[in-house]
């Protein structure tokens, strides 16, 4: 009887992603329709969670699919996730609380600690694992990377409820329908070309911190700033392409600006994203494919047993 290491991975078994997903997304509609028709605040909470973990759950569970390993099992992804997250957001939290200040370098140092809470938090709920396959790494630094943005997204959302007019629903639906079109390029991405690099130059019992692994995280850091401060860049753009001298305010919005400000602010920041989306896109895949195989998951042949005589 053929057993889980040898039966290969049936078409139905790869659409799994695509069942959370729309699962998912009809239980948030369904959601979002009932909170406004009746009001009830007891649904927000339900809310906020299905809206925030929908995307990366989806992601993870696709990723999952493309395992090298048997080391990679379901408990060990959902720990890595909800463990790896919590811990990422938890590190990061206290280091900016601590360490950050208003300055120009605010976005660089946001990036820096976010990547290497990150890394460290990967490195914590992985230790364990003997064969280190440079694709696991991929997926459980994206299984790291999703848990965070999950957990951070939901912290968004619901700060988004309170404005100044009271609680806006609306509001929510705006901040979860942003991040979860945006998360397949954040965190996740991010940590998945850390997670490949940290796990090709390590060892069977323990990680190394290789000069690649190093370069691996400033560059991924470096994406986060550009990532973080677009806006910020888009709008020193717009105003140097109109030729307009102009002090931003706080919200980094333009006062009373032009027809043409209106139409450049956007394309310039839209543009910028997608850029440094395509950037971190194509360094994952070049590590995919550069990536030595130990075994495919389903496709290893089984051992004939031996002829009777």
């Amino acid at each position: 009887m053929a057993n889980a290491s040898t039966t290969p991975t049936t078409g139905r078994g790869r659409r799994s992603w695509l069942r959370i997903f729309l699962v998912g997304l009809a239980l948030w509609l369904a959601t979002v329709v009932v909170t406004f028709l009746t009001s009830n605040p007891n649904l927000i909470p339900t809310l906020v969670l299905l809206g925030s973990f929908l995307v990366p759950v989806t992601f993870v569970a696709w990723a999952f699919e493309r395992r090298d390993t048997g080391e990679l099992t379901p408990s060990l992804l959902l720990n890595t996730f909800v463990t790896g997250g919590v811990l990422g957001v938890l590190a990061a939290s206290l280091l900016e609380s601590y360490l950050l200040h208003p300055s120009p370098w605010l976005f660089i140092s946001v990036g820096l600690i976010e990547e290497a809470v990150k890394l460290a938090a990967l490195m914590v709920v992985t230790r364990h694992l003997t064969i280190k396959s440079a694709r696991d790494g991929m997926i459980l630094g994206a299984a790291v990377g999703f848990g965070f943005a999950a957990f951070e997204s939901a912290g968004y959302a619901f700060t988004a409820l309170f404005t100044v007019n009271g609680l806006s629903l609306m509001q929510v639906v705006q901040t979860e329908l942003l991040r979860g079109l945006l998360a397949p390029v954040g965190h996740g991405l991010w940590t998945a070309i850390v997670g490949a690099v940290l796990f090709s130059s390590s060892a069977r019992h323990h990680f190394a911190i290789t000069g690649k692994l190093i370069l691996t995280y400033l560059g991924v850091s470096a994406l986060h700033a550009l990532w973080d401060s677009m806006h910020d860049i888009a709008l020193i753009l717009t105003l140097r392409l109109t030729e307009t001298h102009y002090v931003p305010t706080p919200s980094g919005w333009l006062v009373e600006p032009t027809r043409q400000q209106l139409i450049l602010l956007p394309v310039l920041e839209w543009g910028g994203l997608a850029l440094v989306a395509a950037v971190g896109i194509g360094w994952l895949v070049t590590l995919w494919r550069r990536a030595p195989r130990p075994y495919r998951i389903g496709w290893r042949v089984p051992i004939a047993a031996p002829v009777e005589r």
